[in-house]
């Protein structure tokens, strides 16, 4: 399996869990957001309430230079450790 393969089995396989903490789903985002778009490229939000967007925002910036390949590589890492599998073994 390749590595784009191996990234979407896992972002398939992670629907699955019914319970996450914050920092689990946090990593995830980042690293799904550098995989798919790169470098984060917008404004922070702003705003009182905006608490969760702001938090998913500084998460992706915070990747800001991790290629494409390492952040698949990073996410499917979180995924084997989250779901207990072991997707990156089918890079």
């Amino acid at each position: 399996m390749g590595l784009e393969d191996a990234f979407n089995f896992a972002a398939e396989r992670v629907k699955e869990e019914t319970s996450m903490s914050n920092d689990n789903q946090l990593a995830l985002y980042s690293n799904f957001k550098q995989a798919k778009f790169g470098d984060c490229n917008t404004k922070r939000p702003g705003g009182l309430l905006a608490m969760k967007e702001k938090a998913k925002w500084d998460a992706w910036n915070e990747r800001k230079g991790v290629s494409k390949e390492q952040a698949m590589r990073d996410y499917i890492a979180k995924v084997d450790a989250i779901c207990g599998t072991n997707i990156a073994s089918t890079v």
